[in-house]
């Protein structure tokens, strides 16, 4: 198929160039293939395509996704988030056309500060973060994530850096442990650290409390955790990103999520899989689940009708706002997106930004899918409703009914979720309400 000639040709000619040497696929395991999204990307950035170009090349892909190849996908988003950080390391407005590449030689009174930090926390990853010839599911994700950072910052000045946290979750397969060696013996650098929930947990602070044992944490405590240790030194254009510890989301798209907050009209800036230039590759059978929880939390949290996919691992606030909403949370769970959000849009409304992203899913050796946890995860927002929101009748009744479920409710209601949600698409979901709980009941009943 052959790109539409109201696209830039050149940067048309290119993109069927890059995809007839991509690979169909796009295999997480595999360095090499990594490399040539980088290198399709930096070919991408190299051409005299502008900004406004590469957009346009984006969403004529995103309308043909299946004709053109994965990997191609991948390195427009990489292309376009490299621009858009040359363009803030220029400053707010750039000189010139927005995103036009950063040559290394802009006035330095021109430079605005930059400063990302990235958060991501392990739990039984201690085959994930070994290399493939290690182990059939090794990623190398530590090394690869300091990789994928290393080439969106290539080039650019000294008062635009980052930094990554790794927090150890508990792990009982001393996952923390093993990044310290892989640190020790492949990486010297110092902006790197590795940080363990049981510390925070023993020296009593604030940010994890009530916590008493890392097994009541579950990925939030120790992004929690993460998170306040980043902030606590004041910087310049500081912000503070999370993601998972597999490979799921490239690095290298962290410009998309810093571009709105460095403008100054948005708080937080979200990883969405549900946008109509997002690129996912999704295996297993969770998308009908995801739509029922959705459903439900959505008649709870209208405040964030607005945003379909909470539980993308790709966010990203300032760090001022971070300081504000960290503490206190009630979720050290894996709802603990949810809370920071609803935190966010409460204490500036309209202040979270969706970003569509490439994200590929890493399920052969997913913590997460094992452990199913949509039912606690509806349960924790409950709770959010009632803390943080006014009381609202319809949102009582599905407070009430979610508090009331048992784990053989749910299956039940699993087995057999209303047609009227399964048949629709999650962002409906705002305003569509035509499954009630007396629907609800009558399902858990009649099964």
């Amino acid at each position: 198929m052959t790109l539409p000639t109201d696209l830039n040709p050149d940067l048309a000619r290119l993109a069927e160039r890059l995809a007839a040497d991509a690979p169909s696929g796009l295999d997480l395991t595999d360095p090499a293939q990594e490399e040539h999204a980088c290198t399709a990307a930096d070919a991408l950035l190299a051409s005299d395509a502008t900004s406004s170009d590469l957009d346009a090349l984006e969403a004529v892909l995103a309308t043909r996704k299946e004709a053109y190849p994965l990997l191609l996908h991948l390195a427009v988003k990489l292309a376009r988030s490299r621009r858009l950080l040359e363009a803030t390391a220029r400053g707010a407005n750039g000189h010139g056309e927005v995103g036009a590449r950063y040559t290394g030689h802009a006035d330095a009174s021109n430079i605005t500060p930059l400063h990302l930090s990235v958060v991501f926390a392990v739990y039984k990853e201690h085959h994930r973060i070994l290399r493939g010839d290690q182990h059939p599911h090794g990623e190398d994700f530590l090394i690869r994530k300091i990789g994928q950072l290393q080439w969106l910052f290539a080039d650019l000045p000294q008062s635009c850096r980052w930094d990554l946290t790794v927090v150890d979750d508990g792990c009982p397969e001393k996952s923390g442990e093993l990044a310290e060696q892989i640190l020790a013996s492949r990486y010297g650098s110092a902006n790197v650290q590795v940080l363990y929930l049981a510390d925070a947990i023993a020296d009593e602070l604030p940010v994890i409390q009530p916590l008493r044992t890392t097994a009541e944490s579950q990925k939030g405590g120790a992004i929690a955790y993460g998170l306040w240790n980043v902030v606590q030194t004041p910087r310049a254009g500081h912000i503070a990103l999370f993601t998972d510890a597999d490979l799921s989301t490239h690095l290298g798209q962290c410009g998309l999520l810093i571009d709105p907050l460095t403008r100054g009209d948005r708080d937080a800036a979200i990883g969405s899989r549900r946008e109509p230039t997002s690129v996912v590759v999704k295996k297993g059978v969770r998308n009908l689940r995801g739509k029922l929880f959705i459903y439900l939390w959505k008649r709870l949290l209208a405040n964030l009708d607005h945003i379909v996919d909470t539980q993308c691992g790709f966010k990203a606030f300032r760090a001022e706002v971070v300081r504000e909403i960290v503490d206190d949370l009630l979720e050290k769970r894996f709802a603990f997106d949810i809370e920071l959000l609803l935190k966010t849009e409460l204490r500036q409304p309209g202040s979270v930004v969706k970003i569509p992203i490439a994200w590929i899913d890493s399920e052969a050796a997913s913590t997460t899918s094992e452990l199913q946890p949509y039912l606690p995860m509806l349960r924790s927002m409950a709770k959010m409703y009632r803390k943080y929101l006014p009381p609202v009748a319809t949102a009582d009744s599905f407070a009430a009914f979610i508090e009331e479920l048992t784990e053989d409710d749910w299956n039940r209601l699993l087995d057999q979720i209303p047609p009227a949600i399964t048949e629709r698409e999650p962002a409906e979901f705002g305003t569509f309400a035509g499954v009630s709980v007396d629907d609800l009941r009558a399902v858990i009943r009649d099964r």
